[in-house]
C-alpha cells in the first residue's frame, strides 16, 4: 500500500508543478500535505506495535477521505483537468479499499 501511494504521489508531484499560479499555494499545497501525512502515517502504522497501528491506520484513512475531496475541488475549480483528475482518483480508490481492509481486519484482532 505505502509503495501504491507514493506512486499515486510522484503522478502528483509531477501535475503540482504545472497546478495554477491562483490555487498553487492554496488547494495545490493542501493536497501536498494531504499526501505527505498520508504517507508518513501508512508508514508509521506499518511499524508500530499492535495496540498504535490500529490508530495510525484510521488517521491515513482520514487523511485519504480530505485528500480525495481537494482533489475534487481542484478538478471543479479547473485546476485539474478531467485526464489528471482520473489519473489519480482511481488509485486512490484501490488504496482506499486497502486502507479500509487493513482497518477492518485490525478491528477483528
Amino acid at each position: 500500500m505505502l509503495q501504491k501511494t507514493t506512486s499515486v504521489y510522484k503522478i502528483w508531484h509531477a501535475y503540482f508543478s504545472y497546478f495554477p499560479r491562483l490555487s498553487k499555494f492554496s488547494l495545490g499545497t493542501k493536497i501536498d500535505s494531504l499526501f505527505t501525512d498520508m504517507i508518513e502515517l501508512i508508514f508509521l502504522a506499518g511499524y508500530a506495535g499492535t495496540d498504535q497501528k490500529y490508530t495510525f491506520v484510521a488517521r491515513a484513512s482520514t487523511k485519504l477521505d480530505l485528500l480525495k475531496f481537494f482533489i475534487l475541488i481542484a478538478w471543479e475549480v479547473r485546476s485539474l483537468d478531467q485526464r489528471k483528475y482520473a489519473s489519480m482518483v482511481v488509485p486512490l480508490n484501490e488504496i482506499g479499499k486497502d486502507i479500509g481492509s487493513w482497518q477492518k481486519y485490525l478491528q477483528t484482532k
